[in-house]
């Protein structure tokens, strides 16, 4: 069994681009620049924010946090958005999600400019990537994708569970495995909540993508032997022997599930890593495209 370790990976990654910016230093050009827009006082959000601009700062990117109140109305948060759009010295910019009841979510990402959208949600890009042509692909799929190619996990021919649909990992995960190259030309299952007999689809899996936000849904008994297991799940789940109160636990029974898995992700340490390294990189491709 093989630790397929997002951690180190990741490291491995910001040191490729902080390489790459060095160089761009060195020739007097422009850094890429990446802008996040929170909305609120949302704990994990600030959190998650916060370590995407320590990690511009480890690849030598600049980096703009822009922060709104609780109360921001949609047509404030939309001028903000154009404001980024128009604005040269941003090459690329993402809203922290979730935002604000009063805020339409889906309005707001048709906002965002695509050619600074690094977050890869508009539809134009999600149309592209789905089409197979040149685009920014999702933080979190492109970072599995990184994953199984550097450990060199085979997926030609195999047959990919996807458990999840949502339009951040489960449905982009889905097209990506059965896209043509590498890694992909994997024949691709998409399940969910309303599927039914999921253990026995789990069982004939060679790979499974578990995104379902369920702490330890996937048992031993539901996988076959050598199994690749890829853990996008990440809960907080209470437990009075931390010191803070709670541990983090991803959608797989690790202990069991690992004794069968040929690869397994960990959580944390597995895809979550990988996520904010794969934005770093999305942000470099769209400073890039606009050299």
């Amino acid at each position: 069994m093989t630790i397929l370790d997002g951690k180190k990976v990741s490291n491995d990654i910001k040191d490729e681009i902080k390489q790459q910016v060095d160089k761009m230093k060195a020739k007097n050009e422009k850094v890429p620049h990446l802008a996040a827009v929170i909305v609120g006082n949302d704990g994990a959000s600030l959190t998650y924010v916060g370590s995407k601009v320590r990690a511009c700062e480890r690849v030598g990117f600049e980096s703009t946090m822009v922060r709104m109140s609780n109360t921001t109305s949609e047509i404030e948060l939309l001028d903000k958005i154009e404001e980024l759009n128009q604005d040269d010295n941003i090459d690329g910019f993402i809203i922290q999600l979730p935002l604000p009841p009063q805020i339409n979510t889906q309005k707001v990402l048709m906002a965002v400019d695509p050619s600074k959208d690094v977050d890869g949600f508009h539809p134009e890009n999600f149309g592209k990537m789905a089409l197979d042509m040149s685009t920014f692909i999702p933080a979190t799929p492109f970072g599995i994708l990184e994953l199984l190619d550097r450990y060199g996990v085979e997926t030609k021919g195999k047959h990919t569970v996807v458990i999840g649909r949502s339009h951040i990992v489960g449905r982009p995960m889905s097209i990506l495995m059965g896209r043509k190259g590498f890694p992909g030309n994997s024949t691709v299952t998409l399940t969910h909540s309303h599927t039914k007999n999921i253990n026995q689809i789990t069982s004939q899996a060679d790979i499974i993508i578990s995104a379902l936000g369920v702490p330890n849904f996937l048992k031993a008994e539901m996988v076959k032997d050598d199994v690749v297991i890829i853990d996008v799940g990440i809960t907080r789940v209470p437990d009075e022997n931390s010191t803070k109160g709670y541990i983090i636990t991803g959608d797989v029974d690790f202990e069991n599930v690992s004794k069968k898995a040929s690869y397994i992700t960990p959580v944390p340490g597995g895809v979550g890593p990988m996520t904010i390294a794969m934005l770093l990189k999305n942000t470099l491709l769209a400073r890039e495209q606009r050299m």
